[in-house]
């Protein structure tokens, strides 16, 4: 029963992750996990074929058994010798789809070391998106004698896309699709899709376009196998299919894409002609992307960084907004001095100052993320950022009460005890912390959501502009507002000291 099960999980070449091992064990509770059979090492079962001296027919033979992916990760270690081994024995549709799952950088390196001719074959059997990135990591004179030996159908899509800046959604399409036209019968479409299968596999939606060539909707391949050859194409077609312009800025049309669960959404030129489509692997790309960017801007970086960034690069990217905080953080130690005389006659309040810095910051940051999260939307109204401003002020009212409560309650608690404070005199401090946290909370969720609505409306980036001044911001209001309230309530109302 054991093998049986274990043989069933590694048939098809599936990798035993601890899920697995739960189920095996679960079932076999007579057997350790340590009789469990050993993974299978597909890297190293990899490596040493090629290393070995099998003939190229026999090699190529057993790499077919293997995914192009588990090729793909041994690449970066054989030498280059090996790798020219592999570009000989391998045909041009594998060598592809290897170079589809390796990073653009490693990709240019294989294309580097390929001849000019095997490297253009191998190109031009590329996704288009994926081969115009791996081209610009080339030198620039060897990248145009490989686009020159492409074949015309491929060099023709790769010009046409690199046209496309790249923040324009047409650069991130592929050419891979079906196209067929409107006016023909459901038995005519199946010969067709049959004809173009050869060149485009992305065959699990296809796409319509009218008598002039425009976009006109699209067929799910299942309607169309399933549907009598009598049956009009007309009542497979979805009209009402999503697509996008090539020109549109990937900001902009994203939150569009990634609402849709389909497959494929079609590019269009400004004549509604299909140029390409997004597949859900560029979008997928393409938010992982987005977000990284957005999560570098809130660090008050222009661009993410790399293991391979010079030093130089780096602090270019990240000196200008400390250069700003160091000043900004200069006026807050001035504001702080504004009050030694209420620290001389009350030095347990600066214990619990970073307290409050803590909690505010924390707050202000949660309403910068959920703000700009918001603000990506281009058609956002007045009344919505209204509504957005206000929501978020409930929230940090809500939050500081709260806080406010928990912090009254346990920091007098710690005077009292710890301290040896009367108490009266330890629930007074804590009291006051306690306010000064919900004004502070209050005020740095309202400025978490004004400050980046403040620079989009100037038309910088809130992202950028927001993350490294939001915290330094509300550093200072904490601040203020902590010591202005022990000042009034503590010194002047209550003379305290101690």
């Amino acid at each position: 029963m054991f093998q049986k099960q274990y043989h069933f999980l590694f048939r098809n070449g599936i990798s035993m992750e601890n899920e697995k091992k739960d189920i095996l064990l679960d079932e076999n509770p007579d057997i350790s996990e340590a009789e469990l059979p050993a993974q299978p090492d597909y890297e190293g079962e990899i490596l040493t074929a090629i290393r070995s001296d099998t003939s190229p027919r026999k090699l190529r033979e057993f790499l077919d058994n293997y995914h192009e992916n588990d090729i793909a990760e041994v690449m970066p270690e054989l030498t280059a010798n090996e790798r020219r081994k592999l570009y000989r024995v391998l045909d041009t549709e594998m060598l592809s789809s290897i170079i589809e799952h390796l990073d653009e950088e490693d990709a240019g390196s294989c294309l580097n070391e390929m001849d000019l001719h095997r490297a253009a074959a191998v190109i031009s059997e590329t996704e288009t998106d994926t081969a115009l990135a791996v081209l610009r990591t080339i030198q620039k004179d060897k990248r145009a004698l490989i686009i020159e030996l492409m074949d015309s159908g491929s060099k023709r899509d790769l010009t046409m896309i690199a046209s496309f800046d790249e923040d324009e959604i047409g650069s991130k399409m592929t050419t891979n699709c079906i196209i067929l036209h409107r006016d023909i019968s459901v038995k005519e479409a199946m010969s067709e899709l049959v004809a173009q299968a050869g060149e485009n596999d992305n065959i699990s939606t296809l796409f319509v376009v009218d008598e002039t060539g425009s976009f006109y909707g699209a067929i799910d391949l299942k309607e169309l196998i399933i549907a009598r050859q009598t049956t009009d194409l007309e009542e497979l077609i979805m009209t009402s299919f999503p697509y996008v312009y090539g020109n549109e800025d990937i900001d902009e049309c994203i939150e569009k894409l990634k609402d849709y669960s389909e497959d494929f959404i079609p590019v269009l030129d400004i004549n509604n002609r299909i140029l390409g489509v997004i597949t859900s692997q560029n979008i997928v790309q393409i938010v992982d992307e987005e977000m990284g960017e957005d999560y570098a801007r809130l660090a008050g970086l222009t661009a993410e960084e790399d293991l391979e960034e010079p030093l130089k690069m780096s602090l270019r990217k990240r000196m200008p907004w400390l250069i700003v905080l160091l000043g900004l953080g200069l006026v807050v130690s001035t504001v702080v001095g504004q009050y030694e005389e209420v620290v001389a006659e009350l030095t347990i309040i600066m214990a619990f100052q970073s307290l409050i810095l803590d909690m505010s910051g924390n707050v202000g940051t949660q309403s910068l993320a959920v703000t700009i999260r918001v603000l990506m939307d281009e058609h956002l109204t007045g009344g919505e950022k209204l509504r957005l401003f206000f929501k978020e002020l409930r929230v940090g009212v809500c939050d500081g009460i709260i806080m406010g409560a928990l912090s009254c309650v346990f920091v007098g608690v710690y005077i009292y005890m710890a301290k040896g404070k009367p108490i009266d005199f330890a629930f007074a401090v804590s009291g006051c912390l306690g306010i000064s946290m919900l004004v502070a909370m209050i005020i740095s969720s309202s400025m978490g959501t004004l400050i980046p609505m403040f620079f989009r409306k100037i038309h910088v980036d809130p992202a950028v502009a927001s993350g490294p001044l939001i915290t330094t911001t509300n550093d200072l209001i904490a601040v203020v507002t902590y010591y202005s309230i022990c000042r009034l309530l503590l010194i002047n109302i209550m003379h305290l000291t101690g």
